[in-house]
């Protein structure tokens, strides 16, 4: 979902975010993360400082598994629609009697295949074994579920359920690795844990905010997207910031991260 809109702080939010998470699961699996500084960047890269810095990354190239691997612990979103249809959720049969946003007993692995435009679609783990084998599915599954047991755990000491989440994994030198984010409010769905309650939805700070908008305009879900009021702007922009000093107690700032560590300089507040 593309919109005419950026989103101040975005950019720098889903970077330090990742960064965080990439350090705080390093011992699971490794990541495609070469450096964020700009200067160690090839040419002519370190000239578009003001644009890169703060809000980029340096990676390695790797083969990527054409699937998006979701963890799911709560009954929310496409998966709760699917319950409604189904009683199950991507193949996995569940429970008779769950309400919208309930916990399920344990995590669920709920792959998906990535789509050019539009939403992903949900597949089986039959079809994902279909299309990248069977140790791999086996081996992506694992990770998936791992990844998100410790993020989650973590997450609920700050005051956070991490609802569900997506991860995508590449192959480099005949190792899998974990690529492109990792647990932002653009990939995961991050719910106050004080104001929990199942049976309905929840508030949130990721995206569902402006999915949520988006839902009370005309528009046709094709590009190009609607413009953003300023209060949605602006609101938005808070739920990511919100996000970030809340799991890793530090804030982002017009100059940069503040925290007791070293960090990046924000050269613009733009997404």
């Amino acid at each position: 979902m593309v919109l005419p809109n950026p989103i101040p702080y975005k950019g720098a939010v889903l970077t330090a975010l990742s960064l965080f998470w990439f350090d705080f699961l390093n011992d699971i699996v490794p990541n495609h993360l070469i450096s964020t500084d700009v200067d160690s960047y090839p040419a002519p890269l370190p000239t578009y400082r003001d644009q890169l810095e703060g809000r980029s990354m340096l990676v390695v190239r790797a083969d990527v598994f054409p699937i998006e691997c979701v963890a799911r612990g709560y009954l929310v979103g496409s998966g709760w629609k699917e319950y409604q249809q189904t009683g199950e959720v991507c193949g996995v049969r569940l429970p008779v009697g769950l309400r919208e946003s309930d916990k399920l007993a344990e995590p669920i692995f709920t792959p998906a295949t990535k789509a050019e435009t539009g939403h992903d679609i949900n597949i089986s783990e039959r079809e994902m074994a279909n299309q990248v084998g069977e140790e791999a599915t086996r081996q992506l599954k694992e990770l998936t579920l791992t990844l998100y047991s410790k993020a989650s755990e973590f997450a609920e000491t700050r005051g956070i359920i991490i609802a569900d989440t997506k991860f995508e994994f590449g192959v480099k030198d005949g190792k899998v690795i974990l690529v492109d984010e990792a647990l932002t409010p653009d990939s995961s769905r991050f719910w106050p844990k004080e104001s929990y309650e199942p049976g309905r939805g929840q508030q949130s700070f990721d995206k569902q905010y402006l999915r949520d908008y988006l839902e009370t305009v005309t528009w046709d879900k094709q590009p190009p997207g609607p413009n953003l009021p300023e209060r949605v702007i602006a609101q938005t922009s808070e739920k990511y910031l919100e996000a970030y000093r809340l799991l890793t107690g530090r804030t982002i700032t017009e100059s940069g991260i503040r925290s007791q560590e070293s960090g990046f300089r924000l050269a613009t507040p733009e997404s």
